[in-house]
Order: structure tokens, then sequence, then C-alpha cells
């Protein structure tokens, strides 16, 4: 495991997101894959990754 986050790749950041999202913490799941899409040099697959994992804040429906 590398201890300085420079090191990661946009790959790592995914594979977290992707763990996130299996945990449930579907907002910090959000925030790995903003860093991942940030980190693509690749237009169209940065707003894969965007859309794949979308804000939960921007996407929650309120219920009674």
């Amino acid at each position: 495991m590398t201890r300085d986050p420079a090191d990661l790749t946009a790959a790592d950041y995914l594979d977290g997101a992707r763990e996130m999202t299996a945990a449930d913490r579907a907002y910090l799941a959000h925030l790995l894959a903003e860093e991942a899409a940030r980190r693509t040099t690749d237009p169209a697959t940065a707003a894969g990754i965007r859309a794949s994992f979308p804000d939960p804040a921007l996407t929650r429906e309120e219920t009674d």
C-alpha cells in the first residue's frame, strides 16, 4: 500500500469508489470517483466516471 496520495492512480481511486459503493458509502464513493475523473486525461472517460458515481445529495429523494 502506498503512503503518498500523489502515487495513487485513477484506477486506485476507482477501486476505492467501488468499495465504498459496496459498503453503502455513496458520498465517499462520489468523492473518490471525482478524484479519479480529475486524474483521467480523456474527457469522455472522465464524464463516464462522473455519471457512474453521481453526487448522492443531488439524486436523493425525500420521503415522509
